[in-house]
């Protein structure tokens, strides 16, 4: 049989991570993180990772799997997270796999999608075009042949728009209507997805309060150190919300202040983009939640609707 696993799915700052701790704890579950900047060791604040702490009390699994300076692509975290899915099963313990990240979830619940070999002739045209033209060149071309992935790749995602475009140079075709193989591929595993959302205001109220809370913390402080580090950051890491535009920052670009506005328009467009993500998954069991209602609550909600899930 198929191992059992439970996902808890949302925007970013909907309160998953602390949903998945609280139904962890009345169920002796073990967490697989679906993130894909957890996955870097030292970028702790801009990530909202937990606590070592907290992670001491409930085993969470994919988190600090790699250097800032790697490259950390969905191949290698199915990999990695088959490997802890097949270990927490072989234990008896019931699997959560709580995280925002659209296609590290299609990867773990569906496969991987199969697109064409890189092509290094077409990726350096469109690198050069970038560096003469601007990224927005490149994102308005998607735009124009693939406007259902233009939607969901940000605008300065390099790496993301240069793969699109190349697919579609190299196969004639859209990489998201390609993706559609995977809407009717078998699933990998026994699985229930939970979806957490929020109406607008209560979303970007939480943003907002998420960002103020991390530059408090230290985030500043956490992007220098990780820039004076021997080896750079990667292009994904030094792309992330929160990362980014603290670099301008400290490069002398932008202010700190609006700094941490661009950091709140981009989770707000992050959310978004996660939102048209998740609307492909059709078999998500959304829950809306209210601005007063606390983990704790949603878990014994979940519990009392779904606890057949984790009963032997």
């Amino acid at each position: 049989m198929a191992p059992k696993a439970t996902f808890i799915v949302g925007c970013t700052g909907s309160g998953k991570g602390g949903l998945g701790r609280a139904l962890a704890q009345l169920i002796g579950a073990e967490i697989i993180s679906v993130d894909s900047m957890k996955i870097y060791r030292r970028m702790d604040i801009g990530t909202a990772k937990p606590a070592e702490a907290v992670r001491r009390e409930i085993p969470h699994h994919l988190i600090d799997m790699a250097e800032p300076f790697e490259e950390f692509s969905v191949a290698r975290f199915v990999e990695e997270a088959d490997r802890a899915v097949a270990d927490i099963d072989r234990r008896g313990k019931p699997i959560l796999a709580v995280g925002g990240t659209p296609l590290y979830v299609k990867g773990l619940t569906e496969g991987l999608f199969e697109g064409p070999g890189a092509d290094p002739d077409v990726r350096a045209r469109l690198h050069e075009r970038a560096a003469r033209d601007g990224t927005g060149a490149l994102h308005d071309q998607l735009k124009r042949v693939d406007p259902v992935s233009a939607e969901r790749i940000h605008p300065n995602d390099l790496r993301r728009i240069v793969r699109a475009l190349e697919v579609f140079e190299l196969t004639g075709t859209s990489i998201s209507h390609l993706q559609t193989q995977w809407d009717s591929a078998s699933p990998r595993y026994d699985i229930t997805i939970i979806g957490i959302r929020r109406d607008r205001e209560d979303q970007n109220h939480r943003t907002n309060e998420r960002v103020r809370r991390m530059v408090d913390r230290g985030l500043v402080a956490e992007v220098e150190g990780l820039l004076n580090e021997p080896r750079s950051l990667s292009e994904t890491a030094r792309k992330a919300v929160g990362y980014a535009e603290i670099i301008d920052y400290l490069a002398g670009h932008t202010t700190l202040a609006d700094a941490v506005e661009m950091i709140k328009i981009n989770t707000r467009r992050l959310a978004k983009a996660q939102r048209t993500w998740f609307k492909r998954f059709r078999e998500i069991e959304w829950i809306d939640l209210e601005p007063d209602d606390t983990a704790t609550d949603i878990a014994d909600l979940i519990l009392d609707r779904r606890g057949s899930l984790w009963k032997a």
